[in-house]
C-alpha cells in the first residue's frame, strides 16, 4: 500500500543549468570562508612541526601553559624520571626506605629522607657550615639565653679548608642556604625502626671512627680524616669486659682484657712500670716511665725553675704523646690537672690504659692542622722523652705549641738522647720567635736532658729579634680558630690591654675556680648565676637522687659545656670532666681554661677522637636541640654516645621534651635501662644506664 502511495507521488524535472551554477557558487563561498577560517598561520605551522619533531618531550608550547601547570608537569616529569631510575617514590602514602651505614640498617620515612638529600645537595662537600639560631625560639633555660647574649662569645666555627671546598660561596649565600635546609620536622623520625648492627671493621672492639683505616687494623690517618658515610653501628665489646675497678683503685691496677691489645703483651714484658698479673694489669707506684720515678723527676723539674710551684701557679697541663701516665697520676697528687695528647701514630694505644685507669687523654696529631684548643690556654705544655723535631718545617709545629701556650707560660721537654743538629735548629728557631731559655741541665737520675722554656709574658722582646722570620700573624688573624684549621706559619702577640685574656696570670688555684678576671667585665654576673644553678642541680639532684654510685664515676665528659659550671660543681667529687664547647656555639671555652678546668672543642656531627668506652658518664644539656638545624643524621650522635660511654656508665640528658620522649625509645632499641625520666613546662631529663648488650 505505502509502495503504491509513493508511485502517485508526482516527479520533479531535472534542474536548470542556472539553478546548478547557483548552488556551486554558494558551495565554494562556504569552503572558502571554512577554510580561511580553519587554516593555520605560518608561525603555528612553525610550531606544530617542532611539536612532531621532539614528540615525547615537549607536551605543549610553554607559552600556552595556564598558571600552575608548569610545576604540575615538572613534577610529572621528575616522577618519570626517578620511576625509570628504578627509585621508589613517595605518592599518596609514603614508603620506608632503609638508610645503611657501615652495616647497620635504620628504617626511615622517604620524605625525611628526601629532605635530607636536599640539604647534601645544598651542602656540597662542606662539612662546617654554620646554621643559624632561629630567631624566636623558645627559651630553653635562662642560663643558655644569656649565652647567647654574650657580648664577647665570638663564633669559632670557621674552616678555611671547608671554604675552599664551596667554590668562592660566601658567608651569606651560606647562611641564606642554611635557612632553606631548616629541618622544620621533629628532630628524630618518630616512625623510624632501629635495627642495630655491630661494627665489621677490622679494628673491632677498638674502633675508633676519623682515625682508623676501616680495612686495616694497624693503619690510622696521619690526621683526622672521618668517613663519608654515617657511623650507624655499635662497636663490640672485648671478650669477657668487666667494669673499672672503684677510685682510686682503678689508678694503679685495671681488667686487662678491658685494653687487650695485640702489642701490648709484648710491651709489658720489656718495661717495669707496668705487668700483667692474672686477670690484671697493675701499675707499681715505685716504678715509672721515667728512671727515678715521676715524683723525682717532677721535682727536679721545680728546682731548676722554682717559679712552676705545681698546684699553685699551675694548674692546667697538655701533656704530649703518651709513654704512660705516671706523669699525670703524680702531678694530679698535686692538684694539677693533666691531659694527654695521644699521638695517632702511638701502636701500642697507651692512651687507651690512661683512660681505664682514670686519666684524661685525648687523641689527636702534630700535622698541618691547629689542635682543637683556644689560644693562650695552657699553663705548662710537657713532651716527655721527646723525639719530635720542632725546627723543621719552619718551626710550625713549635708555632703551633707558641699559640696554645699561655703568655709567660712554661714549655718543658726532655730526651734521652741529642744531637748537635737539633740542638742548633732549636736555638736559632727559639731566638726567632723570642722564646726564654730557663733550663738545659741534665737530670742524673732520670739519665734525661731537660730542657725548660718560657713564652714571652709581653711584647717587648720582640723588638729584640734580629730576623722577621716568622712573620708576625695578621691583626685579623682569629687565634681561637681551631676546627679544621691549618696552621699558619706566623706569630701571635702577646696581648697587652688589661681587658685582654692572657694580659695577666690567673689567681692561684684554688682560688682560680671562683676568680673571675676583669677582662670578663658584665660576664662576672652571668658566671655567677651559672655557677649557682649548677651546684643546685648538681648537690641536690645528681649526686644524691638519680640512683648513681659516684665511687664508680671517675671520667666524666660534659657534651654542651658552657661556662664549665657542670664541672665546677662536681670539684669536690673524684672526677674529672671533659669539657666540650661545640664549633658552632658561643667561644666560652677559654673562660673554662681560666677558671682552671680544661676541655676541647667539637661538632657532634662527627666521631669524638677517644677510644671506644673511654667515660663513666655523659651529660648532655640541651645538646639535641642545638644540633637540630646542624647535623643531617642526629641519630649518630647517639650512637656515638653508646660508642665512648662503657657498659655500666650513665647518661643524663636534658633538653626540650619533643626530643626526650623519642630519644626515649632510640635508647630502650640500644637496650639501655631507664632509670628516669621527668618533664616539666616542655622541658624534659632522662637519666639512663648503658648495658653489655650488642646486637
Amino acid at each position: 500500500m505505502a509502495v503504491a502511495k509513493l508511485k502517485q507521488i508526482p516527479r520533479k524535472g531535472p534542474l536548470g543549468f542556472a539553478a546548478k551554477v547557483s548552488i556551486a557558487i554558494v558551495l565554494g563561498l562556504s569552503f572558502a570562508v571554512v577554510w580561511s577560517t580553519l587554516s593555520p598561520t605560518s608561525t603555528e605551522e612553525e610550531v606544530a612541526t617542532k611539536r612532531n619533531s621532539f614528540e615525547g618531550e615537549i607536551l605543549e608550547p610553554e607559552s600556552k601553559l595556564p598558571p600552575g601547570r608548569k610545576e604540575r608537569n615538572k613534577e610529572k616529569d621528575a616522577s618519570l624520571e626517578r620511576i625509570k631510575s628504578n627509585t621508589t617514590v613517595a605518592v599518596s602514602k609514603p614508603e620506608e626506605e632503609k638508610l645503611k651505614g657501615n652495616g647497620t640498617e635504620v628504617k626511615v620515612n622517604e620524605e625525611r629522607e628526601e629532605e635530607d638529600k636536599k640539604e647534601e645537595e645544598g651542602e656540597g662537600e662542606n662539612k662546617e657550615e654554620q646554621a643559624e639560631i632561629k630567631e624566636g625560639d623558645a627559651q630553653i633555660l635562662e642560663e643558655t639565653k644569656d649565652e647567647n647574649e654574650n657580648p664577647i662569645e665570638e663564633d669559632v666555627n670557621t674552616n678555611p679548608q671547608g671554604d675552599e671546598d664551596d667554590g668562592g660561596e660566601t658567608d651569606n649565600n651560606r647562611k641564606s642556604q642554611d635557612k632553606k635546609n631548616k629541618k622544620v620536622g621533629p628532630l628524630f623520625d618518630p616512625s623510624a625502626q632501629y635495627h642495630w648492627k655491630q661494627c665489621g671493621m677490622k679494628s673491632g672492639h677498638n674502633y675508633i671512627p676519623c682515625w682508623d683505616f676501616e680495612s686495616d687494623a694497624h693503619q690510622r690517618h696521619h690526621e683526622r680524616s672521618c668517613p663519608h658515610t654515617p657511623v650507624m653501628c655499635l662497636v663490640s665489646l672485648p671478650k669477657g669486659y668487666r667494669e673499672p675497678l672503684p677510685w682510686p683503685e682503678r689508678e694503679s691496677k685495671i681488667w686487662y682484657g678491658n685494653v687487650v691489645h695485640p702489642k701490648l703483651s709484648s710491651f709489658a714484658k720489656s718495661h717495669s712500670w707496668l705487668k700483667i698479673s692474672g686477670d690484671h694489669l697493675e701499675f707499681p707506684k715505685e716504678q715509672s716511665e721515667f728512671k727515678g720515678g715521676a715524683n723525682q723527676y717532677l721535682d727536679f723539674i721545680e728546682e731548676v725553675v722554682p717559679d712552676l710551684e705545681w698546684g699553685k701557679n699551675i694548674r692546667v697541663v697538655l701533656d704530649i704523646g703518651c709513654i704512660g701516665a705516671s706523669f699525670s697520676a703524680s702531678l694530679l697528687e698535686k692538684s694539677v690537672l693533666v691531659v694527654t695528647l695521644a699521638l695517632a701514630n702511638d701502636q701500642t694505644d697507651l692512651a687507651q690504659v690512661a683512660l681505664e685507669r682514670g686519666m684524661p687523654a685525648i687523641l689527636g696529631s702534630l700535622g698541618s692542622r691547629r689542635l682543637p684548643f683556644p689560644s693562650g690556654v695552657f699553663d705548662v705544655i710537657h713532651c716527655g722523652d721527646c723525639n719530635i723535631a720542632w725546627h723543621h718545617d719552619g718551626g710550625k709545629l713549635l708555632l703551633e705549641i707558641n699559640r696554645i701556650l699561655r703568655p709567660g707560660g712554661y714549655f718543658i721537654s726532655s730526651t734521652t738522647h741529642g744531637d748537635v743538629e737539633t740542638e742548633q735548629g732549636m736555638r736559632k728557631l727559639l731566638a726567632s720567635i723570642s722564646w726564654l731559655i730557663l733550663a738545659h741541665k741534665t737530670n742524673d737520675e732520670s739519665e734525661m736532658g731537660v730542657r725548660v722554656y718560657q713564652r714571652p709574658a709581653s711584647n717587648d722582646i720582640f723588638t729584640l729579634r734580629r730576623s722577621k722570620n716568622p712573620p708576625f700573624c695578621k691583626e685579623d688573624e682569629k687565634p681561637d680558630i681551631a676546627w679544621y684549621t691549618p696552621i699558619n706559619t706566623c706569630l701571635h702577640r702577646v696581648p697587652a690591654a688589661i681587658e685582654e685574656r692572657g694580659s695577666d696570670w690567673p689567681a692561684e688555684w684554688p682560688n682560680r675556680l671562683f676568680t673571675y678576671p676583669d677582662w670578663l667585665g658584665d660576664l662576672q654576673g652571668r658566671l655567677h648565676a651559672d655557677q649557682d644553678h649548677w651546684k643546685a642541680v648538681v648537690e641536690k639532684s645528681y649526686l644524691n637522687g638519680l640512683g648513681i654510685d659516684w665511687s664508680t664515676i671517675r671520667n666524666v665528659m660534659d657534651m654542651k659545656a658552657v661556662y664549665g659550671g657542670f664541672a665546677a660543681a662536681l670539684a669536690s667529687q673524684k672526677v674529672w670532666v671533659m669539657n666540650v664547647v661545640p664549633v658552632h656555639a658561643p667561644n666560652t671555652l677559654p673562660i673554662i681554661f681560666e677558671r682552671g678546668l680544661f676541655g676541647v672543642y667539637h661538632d657532634w656531627c662527627e666521631p669524638f677522637s677517644t677510644y671506644p668506652r673511654s667515660y663513666d658518664l655523659l651529660h648532655a644539656d640541651h645538646l639535641f636541640s642545638r644540633l637540630k638545624n646542624r647535623c643531617k643524621h642526629p641519630i649518630v650522635i647517639v650512637v656515638e654516645m653508646d660508642r665512648i660511654l662503657r657498659p655500666g656508665g650513665w647518661a643524663i640528658i636534658r633538653d626540650k621534651v619533643e626530643i626526650v620522649n623519642p630519644l626515649e625509645s632510640i635508647l630502650k632499641s640500644l637496650n639501655w635501662e631507664i632509670r628516669m625520666t621527668y618533664g616539666k613546662d616542655k622541658e624534659g631529663i632522662i637519666v639512663a644506664q648503658k648495658t653489655t648488650w650488642r646486637p
